[in-house]
């Protein structure tokens, strides 16, 4: 696992997988729209020893720069063993539930743009008959709450897509891992008040180092989040849509 890719790489989740990997032995593109940031991530890891990094400052959004991302990473690294697709927004609801324009961003930021850069890596990857394909999703997808419906859609539609991806892609030989973060400390959620459930993105980066290392497939992060969507997924919906949650 020497040529990695990180897109959406100046996310505060996203930096902290690249410090688990960093080693002189490894190659990256970190590919964000924001170069001076993207620019000094790479110069972080070059002081971790990594002495081959490339930055792409790229709009994610933009679906039709994806497969030259693709091309990009091939002529920089050669070949690609990893790649991590950590970008998305957290809008508030409020303003989501009342702007189906703001809704359409929404699902275009957190599912649509995920959803075609998993398709292009995917198609490499299976061409290739190795690799691996890490996505970070959420808990908030595992069940629609009126406190964050629209955008635990998208992740519910990337946690399906991808369920479906490792289907397909597993007699390859490609893994295919599923994130999901819970409450998580970076500068999206500065605006929310912190509590016990929270974690920091060193917390969940070095969860998701050891997936990939142990080929996983899904992982809630922390460990608890997969016991308390247990538990709300298995309230009845009678119930649960009288609770504000």
């Amino acid at each position: 696992m020497n040529n990695i890719v990180i897109l959406g790489a100046t996310s505060a989740i996203a930096q902290a997988v690249a410090r688990k990997l960093a080693s002189p032995q490894r190659n990256f593109l970190l590919v964000g729209r924001n170069e001076d940031r993207l620019t000094s991530v790479a110069a972080d890891l070059g002081t971790r020893g990594v002495t081959n990094t490339e930055i792409l400052t790229v709009d994610l959004c933009d679906t039709d720069s994806h497969q030259s991302i693709l091309a990009r990473a091939i002529e920089v690294l050669g070949s690609i063993d990893l790649i991590v697709i950590a970008h998305g927004t957290l809008p508030e609801q409020e303003v989501l539930q009342s702007s189906y324009p703001a809704t359409l961003q929404c699902l275009q930021e957190n599912a649509l743009s995920v959803i075609s850069l998993a398709t292009v890596f995917a198609n490499y990857f299976d061409d290739c008959g190795a690799g691996s394909l890490v996505v970070i999703s959420s808990v908030a997808g595992d069940r629609g709450r009126q406190s964050n419906y629209v955008y635990g859609t998208a992740k519910g539609a990337v946690s399906t897509f991808m369920q479906g991806l490792r289907n397909r892609l597993h007699g390859r030989g490609v893994q295919v891992l599923t994130v999901k973060p819970g409450l998580v400390a970076t500068p999206m959620t500065a605006r929310f008040e912190k509590g016990v459930l929270w974690a920091s993105p060193d917390t969940v980066a070095t969860d998701i180092v050891r997936a990939i290392e142990k080929r996983r497939n899904v992982i809630y992060t922390p460990f608890f989040w997969r016991y308390i969507m247990l538990i709300i997924r298995a309230i009845p919906e009678s119930i649960f849509k009288r609770m504000k949650l």
